[in-house]
Protein backbone atom coordinates (compact mmCIF):
# COMPACT_ATOMS: atom_id res chain seq x y z
CA UNK A 1 0.00 0.00 0.00
CA UNK A 2 0.98 3.29 -0.07
CA UNK A 3 0.62 4.96 3.05
CA UNK A 4 -1.70 7.51 1.48
CA UNK A 5 -5.09 7.37 3.26
CA UNK A 6 -6.78 8.97 0.65
CA UNK A 7 -5.57 6.95 -2.00
CA UNK A 8 -5.95 3.94 0.09
CA UNK A 9 -9.90 4.80 0.05
CA UNK A 10 -10.00 5.48 -3.54
CA UNK A 11 -8.88 2.35 -4.30
CA UNK A 12 -11.29 0.63 -2.62
CA UNK A 13 -13.64 2.51 -4.24
CA UNK A 14 -14.73 4.68 -0.89
CA UNK A 15 -15.35 8.36 -0.79
CA UNK A 16 -13.71 8.38 2.18
CA UNK A 17 -12.92 7.11 5.79
CA UNK A 18 -14.56 7.09 9.45
CA UNK A 19 -12.33 7.13 12.41
CA UNK A 20 -14.09 6.32 15.47
CA UNK A 21 -11.15 6.14 17.59
CA UNK A 22 -9.66 9.63 17.56
CA UNK A 23 -8.76 12.09 20.50
CA UNK A 24 -9.58 15.96 20.86
CA UNK A 25 -9.83 17.33 24.16
CA UNK A 26 -9.78 20.64 26.31
CA UNK A 27 -6.05 21.60 25.43
CA UNK A 28 -4.70 21.00 29.35
CA UNK A 29 -6.30 17.77 29.61
CA UNK A 30 -4.10 16.91 26.42
CA UNK A 31 -0.88 18.30 27.52
CA UNK A 32 -1.47 15.95 30.03
CA UNK A 33 -2.17 12.83 27.88
CA UNK A 34 1.01 14.08 25.89
CA UNK A 35 3.32 14.26 28.83
CA UNK A 36 2.12 10.45 29.84
CA UNK A 37 3.34 9.14 26.24
CA UNK A 38 6.37 11.46 26.53
CA UNK A 39 7.39 9.61 29.87
CA UNK A 40 6.65 6.11 28.42
CA UNK A 41 10.26 5.64 26.54
CA UNK A 42 12.29 6.34 29.45
CA UNK A 43 10.30 4.09 31.88
CA UNK A 44 9.67 0.96 29.39
CA UNK A 45 12.44 1.19 27.07
CA UNK A 46 9.69 1.97 23.80
CA UNK A 47 9.26 5.85 22.90
CA UNK A 48 6.20 7.14 21.84
CA UNK A 49 6.65 10.28 19.79
CA UNK A 50 3.54 11.78 19.29
CA UNK A 51 3.29 11.74 15.51
CA UNK A 52 0.52 14.72 15.23
CA UNK A 53 1.54 16.99 18.39
CA UNK A 54 -0.36 20.14 16.52
CA UNK A 55 -2.80 22.57 17.62
CA UNK A 56 -6.47 21.96 17.25
CA UNK A 57 -7.60 23.60 14.07
CA UNK A 58 -4.63 22.11 12.65
CA UNK A 59 -5.08 18.57 13.54
CA UNK A 60 -8.92 18.56 12.28
CA UNK A 61 -7.51 19.74 8.76
CA UNK A 62 -5.02 16.65 8.82
CA UNK A 63 -7.87 14.47 9.27
CA UNK A 64 -10.07 16.09 6.62
CA UNK A 65 -6.78 15.73 4.30
CA UNK A 66 -6.50 11.95 5.02
CA UNK A 67 -10.43 11.84 3.45
CA UNK A 68 -11.49 11.27 7.17
CA UNK A 69 -14.83 12.10 6.44
CA UNK A 70 -16.17 11.56 10.39
CA UNK A 71 -14.51 11.25 13.93
CA UNK A 72 -14.93 11.12 17.49
CA UNK A 73 -13.41 13.57 20.00
CA UNK A 74 -12.36 10.17 22.69
CA UNK A 75 -12.35 12.06 25.89
CA UNK A 76 -12.15 10.40 29.16
CA UNK A 77 -12.21 11.82 32.77
CA UNK A 78 -9.06 10.22 35.28
CA UNK A 79 -11.49 10.76 38.59
CA UNK A 80 -14.62 12.22 39.92
CA UNK A 81 -15.97 15.58 39.05
CA UNK A 82 -14.21 15.92 35.55
CA UNK A 83 -16.85 14.57 33.18
CA UNK A 84 -19.39 17.17 33.29
CA UNK A 85 -17.40 19.59 32.12
CA UNK A 86 -15.46 17.65 29.53
CA UNK A 87 -19.19 16.55 27.95
CA UNK A 88 -19.39 20.47 28.25
CA UNK A 89 -16.24 21.33 26.09
CA UNK A 90 -16.96 17.96 23.64
CA UNK A 91 -20.24 19.82 23.32
CA UNK A 92 -18.72 22.68 22.13
CA UNK A 93 -16.34 21.04 19.95
CA UNK A 94 -18.89 19.29 17.84
CA UNK A 95 -20.95 22.27 17.37
CA UNK A 96 -18.28 24.06 15.70
CA UNK A 97 -16.99 20.87 13.87
CA UNK A 98 -19.77 19.26 11.85
CA UNK A 99 -17.75 16.21 10.95
CA UNK A 100 -17.34 15.45 14.08
CA UNK A 101 -19.16 12.87 16.35
CA UNK A 102 -20.25 14.18 18.83
CA UNK A 103 -19.03 12.62 21.78
CA UNK A 104 -19.32 12.49 26.09
CA UNK A 105 -18.05 10.26 28.40
CA UNK A 106 -18.95 9.88 32.60
CA UNK A 107 -17.53 8.71 35.71
CA UNK A 108 -18.67 6.71 38.76
CA UNK A 109 -20.31 9.31 40.59
CA UNK A 110 -23.85 10.31 41.71
CA UNK A 111 -24.61 12.87 39.35
CA UNK A 112 -23.44 10.76 36.17
CA UNK A 113 -27.23 9.80 35.31
CA UNK A 114 -27.93 13.61 34.92
CA UNK A 115 -25.00 14.44 32.71
CA UNK A 116 -25.20 11.70 30.80
CA UNK A 117 -28.83 12.55 30.32
CA UNK A 118 -27.61 15.96 29.07
CA UNK A 119 -25.26 15.14 27.07
CA UNK A 120 -27.78 12.98 24.90
CA UNK A 121 -30.37 15.75 25.21
CA UNK A 122 -27.74 17.93 23.49
CA UNK A 123 -26.99 15.29 21.07
CA UNK A 124 -24.10 13.12 22.19
CA UNK A 125 -23.88 9.66 19.44
CA UNK A 126 -20.88 8.57 21.49
CA UNK A 127 -19.25 7.88 24.39
CA UNK A 128 -16.49 6.99 25.77
CA UNK A 129 -14.98 5.13 28.72
CA UNK A 130 -11.33 4.62 29.63
CA UNK A 131 -11.67 1.93 32.70
CA UNK A 132 -7.55 1.59 33.37
CA UNK A 133 -7.18 5.58 33.29
CA UNK A 134 -10.63 5.95 34.68
CA UNK A 135 -9.56 3.28 37.25
CA UNK A 136 -12.69 2.03 38.07
CA UNK A 137 -15.11 -1.02 37.56
CA UNK A 138 -18.10 -0.31 34.71
CA UNK A 139 -20.45 -2.52 37.05
CA UNK A 140 -20.44 -0.28 40.12
CA UNK A 141 -24.22 0.11 41.38
CA UNK A 142 -23.80 4.06 40.70
CA UNK A 143 -23.69 3.81 36.81
CA UNK A 144 -26.53 1.03 36.68
CA UNK A 145 -28.87 3.48 35.35
CA UNK A 146 -26.55 4.97 32.99
CA UNK A 147 -26.03 1.95 30.69
CA UNK A 148 -29.26 1.29 30.73
CA UNK A 149 -30.09 4.60 29.55
CA UNK A 150 -27.49 4.28 26.75
CA UNK A 151 -29.13 0.68 25.59
CA UNK A 152 -32.34 2.27 25.59
CA UNK A 153 -30.87 4.83 23.10
CA UNK A 154 -29.01 2.95 21.16
CA UNK A 155 -25.93 4.89 21.92
CA UNK A 156 -22.67 3.63 20.90
CA UNK A 157 -20.40 3.25 23.85
CA UNK A 158 -16.10 2.87 22.91
CA UNK A 159 -14.71 1.26 26.01
CA UNK A 160 -11.12 0.81 26.54
CA UNK A 161 -11.27 -2.58 28.96
CA UNK A 162 -8.77 -4.34 27.27
CA UNK A 163 -5.22 -5.12 29.14
CA UNK A 164 -2.87 -3.40 26.89
CA UNK A 165 -0.91 -1.18 27.07
CA UNK A 166 -0.63 -1.58 30.64
CA UNK A 167 -3.39 -3.70 32.62
CA UNK A 168 -5.66 -2.16 35.51
CA UNK A 169 -7.73 -3.60 38.40
CA UNK A 170 -10.70 -3.58 36.45
CA UNK A 171 -9.24 -4.21 32.63
CA UNK A 172 -9.64 -7.91 30.99
CA UNK A 173 -12.52 -9.44 29.53
CA UNK A 174 -14.45 -10.49 33.12
CA UNK A 175 -15.87 -6.57 33.92
CA UNK A 176 -17.39 -6.59 30.25
CA UNK A 177 -18.55 -9.68 30.54
CA UNK A 178 -20.64 -9.31 33.38
CA UNK A 179 -21.82 -6.24 32.15
CA UNK A 180 -23.50 -7.24 28.94
CA UNK A 181 -24.83 -10.27 31.16
CA UNK A 182 -26.91 -7.51 33.14
CA UNK A 183 -27.57 -5.28 29.68
CA UNK A 184 -27.36 -7.16 26.52
CA UNK A 185 -28.77 -4.31 24.20
CA UNK A 186 -25.79 -2.56 25.08
CA UNK A 187 -23.67 -1.49 22.06
CA UNK A 188 -20.43 -1.54 22.97
CA UNK A 189 -17.40 -0.70 20.73
CA UNK A 190 -13.73 -2.64 21.88
CA UNK A 191 -11.08 -0.44 21.29
CA UNK A 192 -8.13 -1.86 20.36
CA UNK A 193 -9.66 -5.15 19.44
CA UNK A 194 -9.33 -5.57 23.26
CA UNK A 195 -5.57 -6.20 23.24
CA UNK A 196 -4.05 -8.09 24.39
CA UNK A 197 -7.05 -10.09 25.39
CA UNK A 198 -8.04 -10.50 21.60
CA UNK A 199 -10.04 -13.61 21.84
CA UNK A 200 -11.75 -13.10 24.80
CA UNK A 201 -13.17 -9.89 23.09
CA UNK A 202 -13.70 -11.35 20.10
CA UNK A 203 -15.40 -14.12 21.91
CA UNK A 204 -17.92 -11.41 23.51
CA UNK A 205 -18.80 -10.17 20.14
CA UNK A 206 -19.35 -12.87 18.47
CA UNK A 207 -21.99 -13.37 21.86
CA UNK A 208 -23.57 -10.40 22.05
CA UNK A 209 -24.88 -8.96 18.44
CA UNK A 210 -24.67 -5.08 19.84
CA UNK A 211 -20.51 -5.23 20.76
CA UNK A 212 -18.16 -4.02 18.21
CA UNK A 213 -14.47 -4.02 18.03
CA UNK A 214 -11.98 -1.31 17.09
CA UNK A 215 -8.92 -1.20 15.46
CA UNK A 216 -6.93 1.21 16.84
CA UNK A 217 -3.42 0.77 16.56
CA UNK A 218 -3.80 -3.58 15.98
CA UNK A 219 -1.53 -5.29 13.48
CA UNK A 220 0.38 -2.07 13.27
CA UNK A 221 4.45 -2.92 13.89
CA UNK A 222 4.12 -1.29 16.87
CA UNK A 223 1.39 -3.19 18.05
CA UNK A 224 2.65 -6.15 16.94
CA UNK A 225 5.64 -5.90 18.69
CA UNK A 226 4.12 -5.12 22.33
CA UNK A 227 1.08 -7.92 21.69
CA UNK A 228 0.66 -9.53 18.62
CA UNK A 229 -2.82 -10.52 17.37
CA UNK A 230 -2.92 -14.39 17.28
CA UNK A 231 -2.61 -15.15 13.44
CA UNK A 232 -5.33 -18.21 14.21
CA UNK A 233 -7.66 -15.68 14.90
CA UNK A 234 -8.30 -14.08 11.52
CA UNK A 235 -11.19 -16.18 10.31
CA UNK A 236 -12.87 -14.59 13.54
CA UNK A 237 -11.84 -11.67 12.31
CA UNK A 238 -13.38 -11.85 9.10
CA UNK A 239 -16.38 -13.92 10.33
CA UNK A 240 -17.30 -10.55 12.32
CA UNK A 241 -16.39 -8.19 9.01
CA UNK A 242 -19.69 -6.75 10.12
CA UNK A 243 -18.92 -5.26 13.37
CA UNK A 244 -15.44 -4.01 13.41
CA UNK A 245 -14.55 -0.75 12.92
CA UNK A 246 -11.87 1.26 11.80
CA UNK A 247 -10.08 3.71 14.11
CA UNK A 248 -6.49 4.84 14.67
CA UNK A 249 -6.05 6.79 18.12
CA UNK A 250 -4.82 9.80 16.09
CA UNK A 251 -2.97 11.97 17.20
CA UNK A 252 -1.60 10.17 20.01
CA UNK A 253 0.20 7.19 17.37
CA UNK A 254 3.78 7.05 16.93
CA UNK A 255 3.52 6.79 13.50
CA UNK A 256 2.35 7.89 10.44
CA UNK A 257 -1.95 7.42 10.03
CA UNK A 258 -1.44 5.38 7.10
CA UNK A 259 0.39 2.43 9.02
CA UNK A 260 -3.01 1.71 10.55
CA UNK A 261 -4.49 1.64 6.98
CA UNK A 262 -1.75 -0.62 5.88
CA UNK A 263 -1.51 -2.78 8.39
CA UNK A 264 -5.32 -3.65 8.54
CA UNK A 265 -4.61 -4.45 4.30
CA UNK A 266 -1.79 -6.70 5.31
CA UNK A 267 -3.86 -9.07 7.16
CA UNK A 268 -5.20 -9.96 3.39
CA UNK A 269 -9.22 -10.11 4.60
CA UNK A 270 -10.44 -8.93 1.09
CA UNK A 271 -11.85 -5.76 -0.18
CA UNK A 272 -15.09 -6.32 1.12
CA UNK A 273 -14.25 -6.88 4.44
CA UNK A 274 -12.04 -3.32 4.15
CA UNK A 275 -14.91 -1.46 3.05
CA UNK A 276 -17.16 -2.64 5.64
CA UNK A 277 -14.20 -1.92 8.48
CA UNK A 278 -13.06 1.72 6.83
CA UNK A 279 -16.69 2.96 5.96
CA UNK A 280 -19.59 1.16 5.64
CA UNK A 281 -20.06 -0.48 9.33
CA UNK A 282 -19.56 2.62 11.33
CA UNK A 283 -21.85 4.32 8.80
CA UNK A 284 -24.62 1.79 9.27
CA UNK A 285 -24.06 2.09 13.69
CA UNK A 286 -24.07 5.74 13.53
CA UNK A 287 -26.50 6.73 10.67
CA UNK A 288 -24.18 8.60 8.94
CA UNK A 289 -25.52 10.08 5.50
CA UNK A 290 -21.93 9.81 4.04
CA UNK A 291 -22.50 10.59 0.02
CA UNK A 292 -24.14 14.15 1.17
CA UNK A 293 -20.84 14.54 3.71
CA UNK A 294 -18.32 13.21 1.14
CA UNK A 295 -17.36 17.10 0.09
CA UNK A 296 -15.37 16.89 3.20
CA UNK A 297 -12.60 15.56 1.58
CA UNK A 298 -10.03 18.26 0.05
CA UNK A 299 -7.89 16.23 -1.52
Amino acid sequence: MSGDPVAFARALGLPGLVDVHTHFMPQNVLDKVWAYFDSVGPLTGVAWPIAYREEEDRRVEILRGFGVLAFTAMLYPHKPGMARWLNEWAAGFAGRTADCLHTATFHPEDDAPAYVRRALDQGARVFKVHLQVGDFDPNEPVLRGVWGMLAEAGVPVVVHCGSGPAPGRFTGPEPMRRLLAAHPRLRVVVAHLGMPEYGDFLGLAERYDGVHLDTTMAFTDFAERLAPFPAGERKRLLGLGDRVLLGSDFPNIPYPYGDQLDALARLDLGDDWLRGVCHANAARLFGLPLPAVSQVIHR
